[in-house]
């Protein structure tokens, strides 16, 4: 059956014919209207946006802290005034001490107590008294004032010839009391209006330097990961939740919930420093070994918070930085600020940083073997060459420098070091050897000088040691260049200028990566005077740097940030100031680019008279001093010791030119032929010569047979 829909509007023109069949309507109502939404509902609505909206919590939360501010100031001078008036902060004191153990502490607390009690009664003894004397000073005063007055009124009467004069004195000061007075009635209504308002102000303020206010009411930069600033109550509670069960158990049986412990907090450069006395049955270490959760418990990164061991028994100094502050640079070197600068190796030191208090880190070089290490790329080079660049601005100091690296980073040398080496193969090794066994044969002959006699400084620097030790060629003895036994060429050149090269300022420095007991031989490390690491992988590679003294004492170039930390080192050495009772330093270094470098080594340059530089060591020529001897004195029965070195330099310069008479008499006496006095002048025999070659000769001939 088909459906038809029949639309309600009524059309103008009726159709004449009409369909027979059924019709069936079907209406579409209209949309039912909108329920409008009750007033109370947008209300709420509009009222829950207006409370939740940021600007109204940042507002919410401001009213909170400046009114806990203004309130909680209240509270802290209060408790101040009350310290300051009664005995309660000694007896807060004596309670800690006896909780953490320490009775002469708190025998000393209580004699503090007592002195104050004492002080006390006789100051309220004293208010018995008081306003008699006080009565009786007055009437002093006010007698002696108007007789000066009096007596300034005579002088002036006589002065004016005016008799009335006398009393202008007296008349001056009386207007001039009554002027003060006036100005107090003025002053004095807004002075009562004012005041309570400005004690107000000097409430909050007292609150807002203590941050009195709950952490959700602080600013943002504060509750933030910008770090919160250092109060007793931080560091007290951050060392509470360190996990150490003794630890917070003494720092709860303390009446001053732990405050006793702390020293005062005092500003260190970029970050405070804090003394915490540990309470009995609390050993050091633990809190060393926590240093991670104690900086997270500051709102600090680990590498933000330093751990040392003072002398003080259970004692550990915390030193926290700010936060970020690490991460700043320290500016330029005062080598490249100030063009004037010059350098005394004996009594001058070297400026090499800043520590951690921001104060400048220089280093003494006298005399000091330097040893520096670190993983690869953190700025081992460049703190080692900002050492030389210093040094080199003394003329007196010579170089002998091995770069086994050879990118450039000591090209700026050349013309100043005597001997400049550059290149990672073993043929560089070699040469690198050959030069500190040269050096070796130079402190030496230093020995053997009379004594007293002054010598220039040698600095022997090698850059890149590891390369060294870790060379397998051998020479044609079969004497390996590398290596760390007996028979090392090179390990035994450092050895022997460790053991005496500084009596005569031959000195060796050294630059090393990633130190392993292969690549950096215990002695070696060991022989140094001034160690200092960068950034290192593990502990016992700390220990390798430092020495476990400095490590046990706090030191941990282990915790620097790899990248990050670039150029900070951690230093132990008697040639740099050390805080009292620590065994190391941490110094961020200057950095010091290489046009920079290079503009210093030019001055340094200038100062001298010229240095021809060698880039390879030159095999010396066969001789025999004995045989050479002999070949100078000629036919002739004697010669005088003078002449003879002077004829042995014109013979070979390269050989003798640099001998003494201390050298020319080991040779002789050696082989029995001892120079002796004639005529007042020490001379050389011709026979005495011949005869010690002939029994050398003989008896070599002999041994061949």
């Amino acid at each position: 059956m088909s459906e038809n829909v029949v639309h309600l509007h009524k059309h103008t023109n009726t159709p004449t014919t009409v369909d027979t069949a059924p019709t069936v309507l079907t209406v579409v109502p209209d949309a039912p209207p909108v329920r409008p939404v009750p007033l109370w509902v947008r209300s709420g609505r509009a009222v829950k946006t207006a409370v939740t909206h940021e600007r109204t919590k940042s507002a919410g939360r401001a009213v909170v802290r400046h009114s806990l501010y203004t309130f909680n100031g209240g509270r802290i001078v209060a408790r101040r005034a009350w310290d300051g008036r009664t005995g309660s902060r000694y007896e807060r004191m004596i309670r800690a001490a006896e909780a953490a153990g320490n009775l002469e502490a708190a025998e000393e607390w209580e004699e503090r107590l007592q002195r104050f009690r004492a002080a006390r009664h006789h100051r309220r003894m004293d208010l018995l008294h008081s306003p008699v004397d006080a009565a009786k000073g007055v009437a002093v005063g006010a007698g002696m004032s108007v007789g000066v007055l009096v007596a300034l009124g005579v002088v002036l009467a006589i002065s004016t010839g005016q008799a009335a004069d006398v009393v202008t004195p007296l008349t001056a000061t009386i207007d001039f009391i009554a002027l003060l007075i006036r100005i107090v009635q003025i002053v004095w209504g807004p002075a009562i209006t004012i005041g309570p308002f400005l004690a107000l102000l000097a409430l909050w303020s007292v609150g807002r330097k203590q941050h009195a206010a709950p952490q959700w009411a602080l600013p943002a930069n504060v509750r933030s990961g910008g770090g919160e600033p250092i109060t007793p109550s931080i560091v007290v509670k951050a060392l509470r939740d360190l996990g150490v069960p003794a630890l917070a158990r003494a720092i709860k049986e303390m009446g001053d919930a732990g405050a006793s412990m702390l020293g005062p907090i005092t500003i260190a450069g970029c970050g405070v420093e804090v003394d915490v006395t540990l309470p009995s049955g609390v050993s050091t270490n633990e809190v060393q070994s926590k240093r991670r959760k104690l900086a997270e418990n500051l709102t600090r990164h680990e590498h933000e918070v330093f751990i040392t061991i003072p002398q003080a028994a259970r004692t550990v100094r915390l030193w926290i930085a700010d936060s970020g502050a690490l991460d700043e640079p320290i500016g330029p070197s005062p080598l490249v600020t100030d063009e004037t600068m010059t350098a005394d190796y004996k009594k001058g030191k070297a400026p090499w940083g800043q520590d951690l208090r921001g104060d400048a880190a220089a280093l003494s070089l006298y005399q000091r073997h330097l040893l520096i290490t670190g993983l690869s790329n953190q700025g081992k080079t460049v703190a080692l060459r900002s050492l030389a660049l210093w040094l080199s601005l003394d003329r007196s100091v010579q170089f002998l420098m091995g770069d086994l690296k050879g990118v450039g980073d000591w090209a700026m040398f050349d013309g100043l070091a005597t001997t400049l080496i550059q290149g990672p193969t073993d043929e560089h090794v070699i040469q690198v050897t050959e030069m500190v066994e040269g050096a070796v044969d130079e402190m030496n002959r230093r020995i053997q000088a009379p004594p007293g006699t002054q010598f220039p400084p040698l600095i022997v620097l090698v850059d890149e040691a590891q390369v060294a030790f870790m060379c397998p060629a051998k020479d044609e003895d079969k004497r390996p260049y590398g290596g760390s036994k007996a028979n090392s060429r090179y390990f035994m050149a450092v050895r022997k200028i460790h053991n005496q090269g500084r009596a005569v300022n031959v000195l060796m420095w050294q630059g090393t990566q990633d130190p392993t007991n292969e690549n950096l031989p215990k002695l070696v490390r060991e022989g140094a005077h001034t160690r200092a690491s960068l950034a290192l992988g593990t502990e016992s590679q700390a220990r390798m740097a430092l020495g476990d003294k400095a490590v046990d004492g706090g030191a941990a170039p282990n915790l620097l940030r790899p990248g990050l930390d670039r150029g900070t080192l951690v230093v132990a050495s008697d040639g740099i100031t050390i805080p009292a009772g620590q065994s190391s330093i941490t110094v961020r270094t200057h950095y010091i680019d290489d046009d920079a470098a290079k503009a210093i080594t030019d001055r340094a340059k200038a100062l001298r008279d010229g240095v021809t530089t060698l880039h390879a060591i030159e095999h010396k020529e066969e001789h025999d001093p004995l045989a050479d001897i002999a070949a100078v004195i000629g036919d002739a029965a004697r010669v005088r010791t003078k002449d003879v070195l002077a004829r042995l330099a014109t013979r070979n310069a390269g050989a003798y030119g640099e001998w003494s008479f201390i050298d020319l008499k080991r040779v002789l006496d050696d082989a029995g032929a001892e120079p002796y006095k004639s005529d007042g002048v020490m001379v050389v025999s011709r026979d005495r010569v011949a005869r010690a070659l002939a029994n050398r000769d003989g008896g070599h001939s002999a041994s061949a047979e």
